[in-house]
This record gives C-alpha cells, structure tokens and sequence, in this order.
C-alpha cells in the first residue's frame, strides 16, 4: 500500500519580505526629505549672522522661488523612479539604462530651455513673489547666481531618480546628506569667513549641486550602470522620438498633475494673507508642520513608486495587491503617530514657531487640523507612489484635477466658517484624492494585468 501522501506544507508568510521591502525604501527616503528640507533652515540662519533684514528677506524670497521652479521639474525625478522600476522587472538592466540616457536627454533640455528663459523669467518670478526695492536687489543677485545650477538640478534628478528606482537608497541617502552638509558648510565659509555676503549663499547652492553630479556620476560610472550605459548608448534608438514618447507622455502628465497642486497650495496661502497677518502668520506656522508631515510620509510614496513598478514590470497583479495593502497599513500607522504627536504635544510645538502670543494663540485653536492632515495625505501619497510605479500618470492627472475642483468648491462654500472653512477645505482636497485614486484603482489594475 503506497505511503500517505502529506500535504503540501502552506506558504511561509511574505510579511516579513514585504516589511523589509518597504522599510528599506521609506526609512532612507524619509532621512534624504528631511535632510533636504533642512538645508532651507540652514540658509536662513547664516544670513541671519549679517544682521541685514532685506538681505534675510531676499534669501527667503530666493529660496521660495526655487522651492516652485524645482519642485515643478521633480516629475524628471519621479517619472524615472518608476520607469526604472518597471524596466527592472521586465527588461533588465540595459533598458533601465535606456530610461536614465532618456531622463539626462530631457533634463539637459529643460535646462538649455531654463537658461535661455533667464532673462525674463527671473525678474517676472521675483515681481510674483513681491521683491522689491532692497529685497528685490539682494534676492536678485542670490538668484541670479543660484539659476546656473539649473543644469546639474535637472541632471541630478535623473540621476537619483534611478537609484531609487534600483532600490539603492543606502547610497542616495549618503548622497543627500553629504550634499547639504557641504551647502551648509560652503555657505558658513563664504559668507562668515570670506564675508561674500548674500553672494555667497547663492554660490555655496551651485558648487554643491554640480559636486553631487560629480559624484552621483562617479558612483554610476564606476560601478555595474557604466557597462549597461555604454552598451545601451551603442545600441542607438536611445533619443529617437518613438523611443522618447512614452517617457514624454509620463513626465508631461507628472509636470501638469504638480503645477495643479502648487496652484493649490498657492491658494492656501492667499486666502490665509486676505484674513489678515495673524491668520497668515499662524497659517504659515501650520503649513510648515504638514510640509514636515508630508516629508515624512512621502517616505511611502518613494516606496510604493519601487515595489509597484517592479510588479508592473513583471506583470504580478498578486504581488502588486499585497504591497498596496502593506504600504497603506504601514503609512496609516505612521500617520498615527504623528497624528497623537500634534495631539499631546501641539502647543509646546507651535509655540516655539509663533512670533507671538496671538499668532500662537490663532495657530493652537487650528491644531486639530494637524492631527486630521496624516491621515487624509498618507492615503495620498501612497496613492501617488502607485500611480508612478504603474505609470498611470494621466488618470494621476485626472484624479488631482478632480480634487482641485472639488477643493475651489469646497473654498468657496466654507468661506463663512473662517479659517476652520480654509482648513476644512485642505484636508478635504487630500482626501478626495484618495479617494478617487481608489475609485479609479480598480479598473487600471484590470487593464495593466489583463494579457
């Protein structure tokens, strides 16, 4: 009589994989967002030491003007995070190295385009944002010398956006944080040593950025890329428009979907200003925590762009439901946290921001606002990084522009309530968000994995 026959033992649980997974993209991505938004914090104290208020105005100035021009061109950085990691999975590493040639192409365009804009765009930004007389004068010469790094920006975008695409965040984190530690320290230099003033800001901006290229380049050009680079460059194709499209067709989308969300932002801002300086000032103190927020939690969205488009590129609808349930999970028990932080602890927080007693006082009496915000942006942002990974950048587009129509509704109809209205409104702009990335979620699964 033959042996029973046992059962097949069941499958180990993928959680801890998964866990890891995840963790090794979010815990580096979250140190490099911070790190990086330090580097503005670092700025503005070392202008401070020259006891000027128009030249500390200027950097601010400069600083916001960047803060848009750049943050407008990061889809360079995204949209090769995800078709880097969708090439991994499908083609290999030579097409991976198809997608960074293809992202230094458009990069050195937009660069080459940026600098021949110069001339007028640099005075017309400056003018939007309110410069003038001696602020206008010193933020024009910051500026002016900042713009050159334009080109090593767009390269290092590129560039970064296929390390985290290769899940190499160990070396990127290294990369960001030795990079604003040089900003900071060229900057002490040159204006506390050398007493090159304002100039000196601008110039320790440029010299770090192309050392970084420098450096990223290095690290791509001596290691395991260089082979797949020259190989691919051989192959030619690389730049011809049909080769191009695709790669047109996402970054366009990505740079439409994030000039709709800094016009949102920009909204916030000019209605706090029409409720008068208090409101503003107590406004500001609160944006600047859930661009903190955001930061942080922005770490799953780098995540989600990685693992989603490695399961794009391998056509593993299993795989890419079980990270979208694990990301989300994980992000909402980080918004939790964050979210009891600004509960207990709200107004030591605030207080240390506010400029005064009644600007903390307004700011305090918002604060459960701060304690609604990670939960309605972490559903977001992952949802974001989904949509990268998977290159679903038009119904991306489609889903912010339906939220910002919404959100401009909803302005309007809460304008009655006050600044609770403003708010209201915000959080309610992230959430619909998400909830029509979910809406749409479903059918763009049916069609990216339907042989």
């Amino acid at each position: 009589m033959p042996a029973e026959t046992q059962p097949p033992a069941p499958p180990k649980p993928q959680t801890p994989r998964v866990n890891a997974a995840i963790w090794a993209i979010a815990l580096p991505a979250m140190v490099t967002n911070v790190a990086t938004a330090l580097i503005g914090i670092g700025d503005m104290w070392i202008v401070g030491q020259l006891g000027d208020a128009p030249t500390q105005g200027a950097v601010d100035v400069g600083a916001r003007l960047f803060a848009v021009l750049f943050t407008v061109m990061n889809f360079l950085k995204t949209g090769t995070t995800g078709l880097v990691a969708q090439a991994g999975t499908r083609s290999g590493v030579q097409e991976q190295a198809a997608v960074l040639l293809r992202g230094l192409v458009v990069g050195c365009a937009i660069a080459a385009v940026l600098l021949l804009a110069r001339p007028l765009l640099l005075p017309l930004m400056l003018e939007a944002l309110g410069a003038s007389g001696a602020v206008y004068d010193a933020a024009y010469s910051y500026a002016g010398i900042r713009y050159w790094s334009a080109p090593a920006v767009m390269a290092n975008f590129a560039c970064i956006g296929f390390l985290v695409g290769q899940r190499r965040m160990r070396a990127v984190l290294i990369i960001e944080v030795a990079y604003n530690l040089l900003n900071v320290a060229l900057g002490l230099f040159l204006v506390l040593v050398l007493d090159q003033g304002i100039a000196g800001i601008g110039w320790s901006s440029v010299v770090a950025e192309y050392a970084k290229l420098l450096v990223v380049a290095g690290l791509l050009l001596g290691g395991p890329a260089r082979a797949a680079l020259a190989a691919r460059w051989r192959q030619g194709g690389v730049i011809r428009l049909a080769q191009l499209r695709p790669f047109l067709s996402v970054n366009r989308d990505l740079f439409l979907r994030t000039v709709v969300l800094m016009l949102a932002l920009a909204a916030l801002t000019r209605l706090s200003a029409e409720r008068g300086p208090v409101v503003l000032a107590a406004n500001g103190i609160l944006y600047q925590l859930f661009v903190f927020t955001a930061l942080l939690l922005d770490g799953f969205e780098n995540a989600a762009q990685v693992l989603h488009g490695e399961r794009t590129g391998a056509r593993d609808r299993t795989g890419f439901r079980q990270m979208t349930g694990a990301i989300l999970i994980r992000g909402l028990a980080a918004a939790t946290v964050l979210a009891a932080i600004f509960s207990l602890a709200a107004w030591p927080i605030i207080a240390s921001f506010a400029a005064t007693p009644e600007v903390a006082q307004t700011a305090y009496g918002m604060h459960w606002w701060l304690v609604a915000i990670p939960f309605a942006g972490v559903a977001s942002f992952v949802f974001d990084g989904i949509y990268v990974g998977a290159s679903w950048t038009r119904a991306l587009l489609a889903t912010m522009a339906g939220a910002a129509l919404g959100y401009a509704v909803l302005l309007w109809v809460s304008w009655p309530l006050g600044n609770h209205g403003l708010w209201l409104s915000f959080t309610a702009f992230l959430a619909l968000r998400a909830l029509l990335q979910a809406a749409f979620m479903p059918r763009l699964v049916v069609r990216s994995f339907t042989p």
